[in-house]
């Protein structure tokens, strides 16, 4: 076992060998720009692109001509969202989407609200599920968009999107969805889950950072976006630049191979996560499990330990990445908004911890982490003034 050991995959990842074998060449002798038809060096270029598009597609049972390659999942949810309500301005100006969405989603809506568009967020269950039920109601004559993630990347909650999909087409309405978690850990098929729009990344799947693709949905109903960058035309005018060729190659490969180790590295992840979680549940009082364990992404552990800082927890976890549920900012240390939305006590948001396992994490290293963790938070509890006052007064 090396030291240190990385478990923050749902952060990203690393890039897995057959993949950069994949890209190399792109880097190297065909380094050719795909939209230059007129030698070897571009028709090389375009014609790895397009077996890359086909590679996406095939992972998320899309068509080839309905992918758009883009620099990440952020940029892809920007151009679904704003693309979207832009291209659909006659038809209405309402937006539902959830509290607990990527800042990405978040920051879009917000930057349409400026500009005169409501939007709707909605509330999510303790578990951080958005119910169903929920966005039905928040439809009205005006909403021309839903955009409501797959997976959550924090507590790796999984919503009920085929259900919310259904919805959203019963009521002529565009359904987007931010599925940059759940590529490669769960299976997704766009027109079984009535998807219009899907976001993807390449860096959360073991490929490489700065590429990512969106899926537009081409007929029943066919999505028009209006582009949010211009200059040349590319990607059949909705996402101007020259294309990230060995990025993409990259993309298309870490699409291929999940789509093949899919169902035996959904179940070994399962198997690691619950490894951590029994050991740790086992020696350790006062833990709390964040998210739902049914609806779940299977390398996703999201723990808040009781009487325990999660600042002070991080650094006791020496040579053991994984990331904390707040987000620091320079003046305090405010809990996620994730954990505030699903009803988490603000003590025990700022104690939570996030395990995030993936596809190179074995046994031993979940041991060896189970082991230190176990340790530290003892220690730790030790000496926090808290743990003590809650054990004096019988809690």
């Amino acid at each position: 076992m090396k030291l240190p050991i990385y478990m923050d995959n749902h952060a990203t990842t690393p890039v897995d060998p057959r993949v950069l074998e994949a890209m190399l060449p792109y880097l190297r002798e065909d380094f050719g720009n795909a939209a230059s038809r007129s030698h070897v060096f571009g028709w090389r270029a375009e014609e790895a692109t397009e077996m890359a598009r086909e590679q996406v597609a095939g992972l998320i049972g899309a068509s080839a001509k309905e992918i758009v390659f883009t620099s990440g999942a952020t940029e892809s949810d920007n151009l679904a969202i704003k693309g979207t309500v832009e291209s659909y301005a006659s038809k209405g100006d309402h937006v539902i989407s959830a509290v607990t969405e990527h800042p990405a989603v978040l920051d879009s809506c917000r930057a349409l609200e400026r500009k005169g568009v409501r939007v709707s967020y909605l509330p999510v269950s303790r578990d951080g599920l958005v119910d169903a039920g929920d966005v039905r109601k928040a439809i009205t004559e005006k909403t021309v968009l839903i955009t409501i993630m797959m997976a959550n990347n924090e507590v790796g909650t999984i919503n009920p999107v085929t259900e919310i999909g259904q919805i959203a087409h019963e009521k002529g309405v565009f359904f987007h969805c931010d599925a940059a978690q759940a590529l490669g850990k769960v299976p997704i098929d766009v027109e079984a889950m009535h998807i219009d729009m899907l976001s993807i990344s390449a860096h959360k799947i073991y490929g490489p950072k700065g590429v990512g693709a969106l899926y537009v949905r081409r007929k029943n109903p066919r999505v028009r976006l209006t582009p949010i960058i211009d200059g040349g035309g590319h990607e059949r005018g909705m996402r101007s630049g020259t294309l990230n060729v060995p990025g993409i190659v990259g993309l298309g490969k870490a699409c291929a191979v999940s789509l093949q180790e899919l169902p035996d590295e959904r179940k070994g992840l399962l198997g690691l996560r619950e490894r951590l979680r029994q050991r740790l549940w086992a020696d350790l009082e006062d833990l709390h499990l964040n998210g739902s364990l049914e609806h779940r992404l299977p390398g996703n552990l999201n723990l808040s330990f009781a009487n325990v800082q999660g600042d002070s927890l991080l650094g006791a976890l020496k040579d053991v990445a994984v990331s904390s549920g707040a987000a620091c900012t320079s003046a305090s240390v405010e809990p996620s908004h994730v954990l505030r939305a699903m009803g988490v006590q603000t003590d025990l948001a700022r104690s939570s911890i996030r395990f995030g396992l993936g596809r190179f994490n074995t046994e031993e290293e979940v041991d060896h982490v189970a082991d230190l963790v176990i340790k530290q938070v003892k220690q730790l509890r030790a000496l926090s003034p808290s743990c003590e006052m809650a054990k004096s007064s019988g809690r």
